[in-house]
């Protein structure tokens, strides 16, 4: 049986949608469903929290990134093993790249797909009547894509949320959800987003007071009646990325956490073995292990316990001269010379590539990234293509005389040069491989 979905989403990143996201996931596992949650897009940090409220993995679906079928096969086994499956969308609900139609990474490319229906969470803060005609644009703006309910955030008082709702009537699109302004249920965040799910000590308490908030502020009897199951067609296992070898070593701390669910079941699905270590403990890679991968995650703000981590450099190295090493992002920067943290300390790392990076001279690369392999590694083929996405604020500041990895374009085909690095059987990029092209 499939389970109904539904899909919140705002005109524009900042609007709640995550906040109202996180409340609805709690407040429908509090009353025993089996939730499972998705994100739109490329992102680490929102699944978290998402699987720390429904106490199920989330998954990401990205339709840049992932071709259809491996799109398809995600949605299909979100339905089949939950009682309801809630997306989160990503920044505004129809903002994408590139004119490949159905694959611009929008969230309305999911909506249109499956034919989820779209709940809207609208700031409406400094503003009234005027709510009313974005509503009527986003719902008329793409075939396909249908709002069937909306949420009015930051909502001032009972005249506010009247002078939204009579103007909103003649749209007959109904109004389940008001949510006053409350600062009190926000997360903090840092420089890549929300501080991550796992550091907050009182974070059960958080779900707790936003399941308490959807109680009082959401209809959610009218919400599930919102849902509807998507339409799938029947496909086969798609893998998003070839497993690296049969026994993988994977960095596993609180300086290596980003790493998509849907890699690491595609691997395993594929029969690896999946061998945890930590670099922060330090942990070297299992000698039984045949391949090792360093994922993104804080590295600058564990720089120096990394640094002193011999056992652990040693033992990546003496790994490192038999077998492939790929690090992403984080990973990337731990196989370099060295990382300079934000008071810009130098910190010296494993050594394995040439490069070096910074965080105190910081610079946002942010985007799509679409990937020609130029040799055989741990992330696909020479010659093959694979598509992810660099999201990041540090700069290299010694480039290194390694050969590059792959030739990389953004999101709409133009093309950035040469990215990444490799040397001997160790690799790595500052950009997240999502899925083979």
């Amino acid at each position: 049986m499939t389970a109904p979905a539904l899909i919140v989403a705002a005109p524009r990143s900042g609007a709640g949608k995550t906040t109202v996201t996180l409340a609805l996931l709690a407040a429908l596992h509090r009353r025993g469903l089996l939730v499972q949650a998705a994100k739109a897009g490329p992102d680490y940090i929102d699944p978290a929290f998402h699987a720390a409220a429904t106490g199920r993995e989330s998954v990401n679906l990205d339709s840049w990134a992932m071709p259809p079928a491996l799109l398809d096969g995600l949605v299909s086994d979100a339905t089949a093993k939950s009682d309801i499956l809630i997306i989160e969308g990503v920044m505004g609900l129809f903002d994408g790249i590139g004119h490949e139609p159905g694959r611009t990474g929008a969230t309305a490319d999911l909506a249109a797909r499956y034919g989820v229906p779209v709940l809207l969470v609208l700031d409406v803060a400094g503003q009234s009547q005027s709510a009313a005609a974005l509503v009527r644009g986003f719902a008329s703006y793409r075939a396909g894509v249908r709002i069937a309910g909306v949420v009015l955030n930051k909502v001032g008082s009972d005249r506010h949320r009247r002078l939204v709702a009579d103007a909103m009537a003649p749209l007959q699109i109904p109004i389940v959800g008001v949510v006053p302004r409350d600062g009190a249920i926000a997360f903090p965040e840092r420089h890549l987003g929300l501080v991550q799910a796992a550091e907050h000590g009182d974070l059960d308490a958080r779900l707790g007071a936003l399941a308490d908030m959807a109680g009082r502020c959401l209809d959610l009897d009218a919400i599930l009646a919102l849902t509807a199951p998507p339409t799938v067609s029947p496909v086969s296992a798609q893998a998003a990325l070839p497993p690296p070898g049969a026994r993988i070593a994977l960095a596993q701390d609180d300086a290596f956490t980003f790493l998509y669910p849907h890699v690491l079941q595609a691997w395993r699905r594929d029969g690896a073995e999946i061998v945890p270590f930590s670099p922060l403990a330090d942990e070297a890679p299992h000698a039984r292990c045949d391949a090792c991968w360093l994922p993104g995650g804080y590295p600058e703000l564990h720089a120096e316990r990394l640094a002193a981590a011999n056992s652990f450099k040693a033992g990546l190295a003496a790994f490192a001269a038999t077998r492939p090493v790929h690090g992403e992002c984080g990973g990337y920067m731990v196989l370099g010379q060295g990382i300079e943290d934000a008071d810009g300390v130098r910190h010296a790392m494993t050594g394995l590539l040439g490069h070096a990076t910074s965080f105190a001279q910081r610079k946002l690369h942010l985007g799509y990234r679409r990937a020609r392999l130029l040799s055989d590694c741990a992330i696909g083929k020479g010659s093959g293509t694979v598509r992810g996405h660099e999201f990041h604020y540090a700069t290299l500041v010694e480039t290194g005389n390694d050969a590059p990895l792959a030739e990389i374009a953004d999101g709409e085909g133009n093309p950035l040069g040469p990215a990444g690095a490799r040397r001997g059987r160790v690799t790595g990029t500052f950009f997240h491989a999502i899925a083979s092209a």
